[in-house]
């Protein structure tokens, strides 16, 4: 690195690094040279830049070689072959994209930078190609074939958006004591006791727990969320059956909201979540008048993730039930323990999404008017 290759950026290249900058949306390799361009236009040295954190002082200098020798956009680009030709040309790279996007080859749960280096000099006429220039060129398309992801894919149809609709109008409604809207879910929690006692923690050395355990069984939490008070309630039961929904839902009407009118109860698909399930378990003169107070509101199908007691049994999941617990009467207690704290700092939660925002950014999955 004996030669000095000096940096002088005409008024335009500067507001083309500035702009780029500011942008933000770049990747993060093209950013830092464009950084190292501005800092060396400045007249900082490569030990300066390199600790400001925009590369090493390498990077550096190969940087102000490639703006010296062959302009802004080589200094900014990924690294070429001699004579200043990219690695792969635009063909090549589409190959490489496909290939990436493919299924990976039989025996192989995902593809790898090296089995894709070994099927990328098979596609294209070449004779070798490393893993780390094959990782590059994956970094610029924001690709990551050895990563996946499960999700629920929704069928968005006329059904999904009316109850989408319906619950996203229901949580936009001002607060009325009278027909509060109560949001209703359930998890389950693994009874799972220590085989030997935990070692606490101390100075210099982290909680330890053996990796023997004895399970015994699971329960079952119905979680309740009032949409505007600052209230949550959780329930465990050895079980999710349609008796024991039909228990939570007289216990809404007769100890939690004696006084409302009508409880609007915000809950998923579940099949125990139907009127029916009173009938099996009351007397239809005591399902009906339970019946008469609440008002359901399901969530589209695969889409449990509007209904805002999923979002809290994720606070209790994490705050709470994150360790080994070993009997219902020791979870009963510590959720107990949670929820009257979590009620008595007025934890809330803010739902933000609403039915004009559904309508502006799901605007393509709504179904389309045929007015022909």
């Amino acid at each position: 690195m004996n030669v000095q290759y000096l940096v002088d950026l005409t008024d335009t290249e500067r507001e083309q690094l500035e702009a780029l900058n500011r942008g933000g949306a770049s990747p993060v390799r093209r950013l830092k040279r464009a950084n190292i361009l501005l800092m060396s236009g400045r007249g900082h040295t490569a030990e300066e830049i390199e600790t400001a954190g925009h590369g090493s002082i390498s990077t550096v200098y190969r940087t102000r070689q490639r703006f010296v020798e062959e302009g802004l956009e080589a200094a900014l680009s990924e690294e070429k072959r001699p004579g200043g030709r990219r690695m792969l040309d635009e063909k090549q790279e589409a190959v490489l994209v496909a290939t990436a996007c493919s299924p990976p080859p039989k025996g192989c749960a995902h593809w790898t930078l090296r089995l894709l280096a070994g099927r990328f000099v098979e596609l294209v006429d070449i004779e070798t190609i490393s893993p780390a220039t094959i990782g590059r060129r994956l970094h610029e398309k924001d690709i990551k074939p050895w990563q996946k992801k499960m999700w629920c894919i929704p069928e968005v149809d006329a059904a999904f958006v009316a109850h989408m609709e319906d619950v996203l109008e229901l949580y936009a409604e001002p607060p009325d004591p009278a027909r509060p809207v109560v949001c209703v879910d359930e998890t389950l929690k693994q009874l799972v006791a220590d085989v030997k006692t935990p070692l606490p923690a101390r100075p210099g050395s982290i909680e330890k727990y053996d990796y023997h355990y004895r399970r015994n069984g699971t329960a079952n939490l119905f979680v309740f969320v009032d949409r505007h008070a600052k209230w949550r309630h959780v329930k465990v039961t050895e079980r999710k059956t349609n008796v024991d929904f039909a228990e939570c839902m007289r216990d809404l009407v007769d100890i939690h909201y004696p006084q409302a009118q009508r409880i609007r109860v915000v809950l998923d698909n579940l099949s125990t979540h139907k009127p029916a399930a009173l009938y099996e378990a009351f007397t239809p003169q005591e399902a009906r008048r339970i019946l008469r107070r609440i008002e359901f509101h399901h969530t589209p199908k695969h889409a449990s993730w509007l209904d805002m007691a999923e979002i809290e049994i994720g606070n209790l999941n994490k705050q709470c039930l994150d360790r080994r617990i070993g009997d219902m009467d020791t979870l009963r207690a510590e959720v107990a323990a949670w929820e009257d704290r979590r009620n008595r700092e007025g934890a809330t939660i803010r739902w933000l999404f609403s039915a004009e925002d559904a309508r502006r950014k799901l605007a393509r999955a709504y179904p389309k008017l045929n007015l022909s």
